[in-house]
């Protein structure tokens, strides 16, 4: 089955994308066309890129690299759930995306961006990044506001009509994910 991670991607204490994550996770797995999984990259514990070699070598020396390495090769596609920070994605997400290249390579990825405009300045910024990896992106994404899908900024309340928001994205990530197949690797080749 198509394993499709959603990654958290901020690392801030009273972060407010743990909400919207976890949301996320439990309106994908409500459909049953894919294996959903959490990551958390607070739990990832990834330091500033400090690899010797450029991540397209594929030469990791360090330990949490490979580890991470082996984590997103293990997915078919993804959807990274960002926060807007200063007309951009954070630095969390950005680090854990630069750390490697042939384990993004032909595979996809929908949006989820939260911020006082949606996170859309976020996604715009992820769209470039993922391009670069080869990771095709899919159209459909969410915009949660700060003003209107939380109360008093940090208490999440999604308005209704981000479910079908969601679903949308879920339905070209997963078909998507599933098209790219062909152009992946196996894992022992």
């Amino acid at each position: 089955m198509t394993k499709i991670a959603i990654i958290l991607g901020s690392v801030r204490p009273g972060r407010n994308g743990e909400a919207v994550a976890r949301w996320v996770l439990d309106q994908a797995r409500k459909r049953g066309d894919a294996e959903y999984e959490l990551i958390d990259l607070k739990d990832v514990d990834l330091p500033f890129l400090d690899e010797i070699t450029p991540p397209s070598f594929g030469q990791y020396a360090n330990e949490h690299t490979k580890r991470w390495a082996a984590t997103v090769a293990s997915f078919d596609g993804f959807v990274l759930v960002t926060p807007e920070y200063n007309h951009s994605t954070s630095a969390a997400l950005k680090n854990a995306i630069d750390f490697l290249y042939a384990e993004w390579n032909n595979k996809a990825a929908g949006f989820v961006g939260y911020g006082s405009v949606g996170g859309a300045r976020a996604i715009e910024h992820l769209r470039g990044i993922m391009a670069e990896v080869q990771v095709a992106t899919v159209r459909s994404q969410v915009m949660l506001s700060l003003f209107t899908d939380f109360e008093d900024f940090s208490t999440f309340k999604p308005a209704a009509l981000h479910t079908d928001a969601v679903d949308a994205m879920l339905d070209q990530v997963v078909a998507w994910s599933d098209a790219l197949k062909p152009l992946r690797k196996p894992a022992d080749a």
